[in-house]
C-alpha cells in the first residue's frame, strides 16, 4: 500500500468517527383541515455538537400508510442548525382527500392512519460536503372528526 492509499484510509477513518447531527420526530399532529385535504405537522429536534452553524440544505418527506405512499415532498433551503444546540424543524405535510377515501380500510376501523413517516434532513458539513441524516417514525394519526372540520370552517 503506497503513501497516498494510506492517507485516504486515515481520513476515512476519521471522517466516519467525527460526530454528526442526531435528529428525531418529537411530535406529528393535525394541523389544519381545508376544503382540498388535510394537513399534519411533524415537529424534528435535530441536535448539532459543532459550535458552528451548520447549513440543512434540503428536508425530504415521504409519508406512508399501508405501505403506499400518501404524501411526499421537499422543502428547500429550511435554514440552518443552531451551533451545540437543538434546532427544531417543522415540516408540513398536505393529504388530499382523495388519497383518504383509498384507506377507508384502515380508517374506519379506529379512525386514525396508521402511518411511517421517513425524513432525510441534507445537511452541509464544512470539509465534508452533504451528508443526509434519516429520521423515521412509525405511529397512528387521529383523523379530524365533524366537529374538527366545522370548527375549522368557522375561525
Amino acid at each position: 500500500m503506497n503513501l497516498v492509499d494510506k492517507m485516504k484510509d486515515f481520513m476515512a477513518d476519521k471522517v466516519a468517527e467525527m460526530p454528526k447531527p442526531e435528529a428525531s420526530v418529537t411530535d406529528v399532529d393535525l394541523k389544519d383541515v381545508s376544503r382540498t385535504g388535510i394537513s399534519y405537522m411533524a415537529i424534528i429536534a435535530v441536535k448539532n455538537p459543532y459550535i458552528v452553524s451548520i447549513p440543512i440544505c434540503d428536508v425530504h418527506y415521504v409519508l406512508k400508510s399501508a405501505t403506499r405512499i400518501i404524501a411526499s415532498g421537499k422543502i428547500p433551503d429550511p435554514g440552518s442548525l443552531k451551533g451545540n444546540d437543538t434546532t427544531t424543524l417543522e415540516v408540513h405535510v398536505e393529504v388530499p382527500h382523495s388519497v383518504l377515501v383509498s384507506l377507508i380500510k384502515d380508517i374506519t376501523g379506529d379512525w386514525d392512519i396508521d402511518y411511517d413517516l421517513e425524513i432525510k434532513l441534507v445537511v452541509d458539513l464544512p470539509l465534508i460536503g452533504n451528508v443526509t441524516i434519516p429520521v423515521n417514525q412509525k405511529g397512528e394519526m387521529k383523523l379530524p372528526t365533524w366537529r374538527d372540520m366545522f370548527m375549522s370552517e368557522k375561525e
